[in-house]
């Protein structure tokens, strides 16, 4: 069980480092070049239920360019997410998964 959570964390890492590359080649190409800017803040609804959990996926998402959590809703399990441009939760928390498995 042990070597298990291990593993989930090092591909949530990994896709972690992935989405940040991803992100910040969608971002500096695809929005600031091109000016494609619509900021909106929008209420993403979590599967996890540790704050711990939901406090690594906040925090995930900042580190991913071009959204920013802003706040953090436990008891309801929803993040308010700032991004650049409107996306769907499957882009705004694509490691969610892993976070679930290795933590939960």
């Amino acid at each position: 069980m042990f070597l298990t959570r291990i593993g989930y964390g090092i591909i949530y890492f990994l896709d972690l480092i992935y989405e940040i590359i991803k992100s910040t080649v969608d971002v500096v190409f695809n929005k600031i070049m091109r000016r494609d800017i619509n900021p909106v803040v929008i209420d993403v609804e979590t599967v996890l239920e540790r704050p711990v959990s939901q406090t690594i996926l906040a925090n995930s998402i900042s580190l991913t360019p071009g959204t920013l959590s802003v706040d953090l809703d436990s008891e309801n399990q929803i993040i308010k997410v700032a991004a650049i441009s409107p996306r769907s939760k499957e882009d705004i928390i694509p490691f969610e998964k892993y976070i679930k498995k290795m933590l939960e």
